[in-house]
């Protein structure tokens, strides 16, 4: 087995309990890129929520923001690939979401915007029912976020519904996948996510392997959450790490340990490194 394409990836995968990347993580993606593999971010998140680590390791050059929405290269510093819901997909998107009281997200050219009444109320109360640190230092408050929504709807990359209540959420989720034009999936328990109607990161690094001509017979993924399956189902060697979700570990062809146990360290030294 030859890997010349390794895709990862962060919250859960590569990132550990602490946020951060490992030093036994780095070392290995460093010693894999300095062999040719190419390393590659894949994340839900948007670009500008992207952790201080992903540009610090010189291994990592391309990164797959908003599940497949945007590919950027780091090394040019610039966005090639772009993949985002269509007018209709939002319109129908804002028209269904007015009549829940859900905590709504989009994310527009790389940064996250979230209802400003409810990031003002984690503001001055310091609570929430996600990490209160990560909304107010990655997301950015508009007055209303439907109307911001309209407003661009030609460019939006992921729309994010939040769960206090995640028994809510296969309701809504059925609700959703009568949106047409548009596809859904979830990156942790308390969300749902819309994207376009090809929208994903396994789309997306299909478009990576056409840039540096790798098949995807010859890439490595490593995920934990249902966002991830696409991705994993699309190369020739899927990795899970132990802390991921049932139906993720289902399609692996290798279960790692954790993402606090430096699990894709352990998959790039097994299958890369030592392949």
């Amino acid at each position: 087995m030859t890997i010349k394409l390794i895709a990862l990836d962060l919250d859960g995968t590569t990132i550990n309990n602490d946020r951060e990347i490992s030093k036994r993580n780095r070392a290995a993606l460093q010693k894999a890129a300095e062999q040719g593999v190419n390393i590659v971010i894949a994340t839900g998140r948007p670009f500008s929520a992207l952790p201080a680590d992903v540009f610090e390791i010189d291994a990592i050059r391309y990164v797959l923001t908003s599940n497949g929405a945007s590919i950027t290269d780091l090394a040019e510093n610039k966005t090639f690939y772009e993949n985002c819901l269509s007018p209709l997909a939002t319109e129908r998107s804002v028209a269904l979401l007015r009549q829940y009281p859900y905590i709504i997200e989009c994310f527009v050219k790389g940064i996250a915007y979230i209802d400003g009444a409810y990031y003002r109320q984690v503001e001055r109360s310091g609570k929430s029912f996600r990490d209160v640190e990560y909304i107010l230092t990655t997301r950015n408050p508009v007055e209303d976020i439907y109307q911001f929504m309209l407003d661009h709807k030609g460019s939006i990359e992921n729309i994010n519904i939040n769960f206090e209540d995640i028994s809510e959420k296969p309701a809504m989720r059925e609700k959703l996948l009568t949106i047409p034009e548009a596809t859904i999936t979830s990156s942790f328990a308390h969300n749902l996510e819309i994207g376009g109607a090809t929208t994903s990161k396994a789309e997306a690094l299909r478009q990576m392997g056409k840039l540096l001509g790798i098949d995807s017979s010859e890439m490595m993924a490593a995920g934990d959450s249902p966002n991830d399956i696409a991705m994993l189902k699309a190369c020739g060697f899927p990795v899970a790490v132990g802390n991921a979700v049932d139906e993720v570990k289902a399609v692996a062809k290798y279960i790692a340990p954790p993402n606090d146990a430096d699990g894709v360290a352990d998959a790039v030294e097994k299958f890369v490194l030592n392949g």
